[in-house]
């Protein structure tokens, strides 16, 4: 693979690069920032993101302040040189609102994104089929998919994605926006679905749970009525 020496970066007529910063374990996109030369030697030289700040016109280290640092895994320029994605480890949420990314708002009208495992609109789609998808994936552990990267870190880097998942829920509720946080609960189950299966806690296990609770819960009602 052919490497990019930092002199052949092409700045524009500010001295600027406009960085792309994605999440290594999901591949999301998390914000839009820009450097310029010493910040990408400090990116570079550190390993967490240095950027420029336009509005204040000073370095900016992601996370002095908030604690979100991101650690850098790699730094890759397109092919004109004028363009970089940067790849990290992030600590916390990516943007200064608090949630995950900064791309969180859909264009009217646009597509959704979908997560892979089936379309909103396939009315066959079970959570059982979803849960058989990710037993399949921790037994074949095929490389480069996100579900065999959370298997093979294990119970913790699990846990820790439901937590922040169940954050983005918490979020997007207290906004009162409904479709976002339909997004995120769909975000969270599929983490959650990945837990029960490095548990081998089967989705049958929960619903009888479920189950169990609905008649206990009737039973008491009904004594709570007639007043046994």
């Amino acid at each position: 693979m052919e490497r990019v020496n930092i002199d052949d970066i092409r700045f524009d007529e500010n001295g600027l690069i406009p960085a792309i910063v994605q999440d290594h374990e999901t591949g999301r996109v998390l914000t839009l920032a820009y450097m310029n030369k010493e910040s990408l030697k400090k990116t570079i030289e550190t390993g967490e993101t240095v950027f420029w700040s336009r509005s204040r016109q000073e370095l900016w280290h992601k996370g002095e302040t908030s604690g979100n640092f991101q650690h850098v895994v790699s730094v890759t320029a397109d092919c004109d040189r004028d363009a970089l994605v940067v790849s990290v480890i992030k600590d916390g949420p990516a943007c200064h609102l608090g949630t995950e990314s900064c791309f969180e708002y859909p264009v009217e009208g646009s597509w959704e994104p979908d997560m892979g495992f089936g379309g909103a609109d396939d009315a066959g789609f079970k959570l059982e089929d979803l849960y058989a998808l990710l037993v399949d994936r921790k037994e074949k552990m095929p490389e480069g998919s996100y579900t065999s990267y959370l298997f093979e870190k294990g119970i913790d880097k699990i846990l820790k994605k439901v937590g922040e998942e169940s954050t983005e829920v918490i979020i997007a509720s207290k906004a009162g926006d409904k479709p976002e946080t339909v997004y995120e609960i769909a975000d969270l189950a599929y983490h959650v679905l990945v837990m029960m299966v490095e548990m081998g806690i089967s989705v049958e296990e929960v619903r009888d749970e479920l189950a169990s609770r609905h008649v206990i819960d009737h039973k008491v009602k009904q004594e709570h009525m007639t007043g046994e």
